[in-house]
């Protein structure tokens, strides 16, 4: 099937974003945002292992027979969860404390096995790789954001220790917003998180809703042939 890059770049990342669209994924979502780092961390790995997913689903799709098909795909994507948790155990391994349990969790995450039953073993290897990206990015995207939103309000920075858990690379992103802010403690709590992800989507849904709204009156306008207005 011929594959449209950039429908699949808008679907992954805005219009049938895993969080913000789909609704699912919400538990690692809630567990590991008490920062924006830890989104980040959760982010890229679980873009690792859907970019990896999508390109070995795609190349063996023509041998996997349709009986047999999801417990092979959740086969190769527990094999390569294995593989990204002793990668970062290896040279992420303060990160790989904070994430704990939920590296492993990723293996139940029903984005990769969704996209890999829709879209991989329908399409060609690089296809499925750049699906597995936009998708990624797009779970990252939630990931970070709801992780600064409640950093931010709950302790005034933004990365904070990403040196740490990430590498001296991400130094730079290391920023303390608020100095001297006491914290709002409700925000880095198991509600707060309810609470900002309730916000950060109530956010999206207007501004869907105000973008459709422009684009509708963009297309009435075309419509009006130049002289006919009075």
């Amino acid at each position: 099937m011929s594959a449209n890059y950039r429908r699949i770049a808008r679907d992954g990342i805005w219009d049938n974003n895993v969080v913000f669209a789909q609704m699912i994924a919400l538990c690692p979502l809630l567990a590991v945002t008490g920062s924006a780092t830890n989104g980040l961390g959760m982010g890229l790995a679980s873009t690792a292992v859907m970019i990896c997913s999508g390109l070995v689903v795609s190349v063996f799709r023509e041998l996997i027979t349709p009986q047999v098909r999801i417990p092979i795909f959740v086969l190769i994507i527990a094999t390569l969860v294995t593989l990204v948790d002793l990668a970062m155990n290896a040279w992420v391994h303060d990160l790989h404390k904070v994430l704990g349990l939920f590296i492993p969790l990723i293996v139940t995450n029903c984005a990769i096995l969704g996209r890999a039953e829709a879209f991989s073993s329908k399409h060609s290897p690089i296809a499925a790789m750049f699906d597995g990206l936009m998708m990624g990015l797009g779970f990252t995207l939630a990931l970070v954001s709801l992780g600064a939103l409640r950093e931010i309000l709950g302790g005034g920075t933004l990365f904070a220790n990403a040196s740490l858990l990430l590498g001296q690379a991400f130094a730079f992103l290391e920023i303390e917003l608020l100095p001297d802010y006491r914290g709002f403690l409700l925000i880095v709590l198991p509600p707060g998180g309810f609470l900002a992800l309730g916000f950060l989507l109530a956010g999206k849904r207007l501004l869907d809703d105000r973008l459709a709204r422009a684009a509708a009156r963009k297309a009435t306008l075309r419509k009006v042939e130049p002289g006919t207005a009075t």
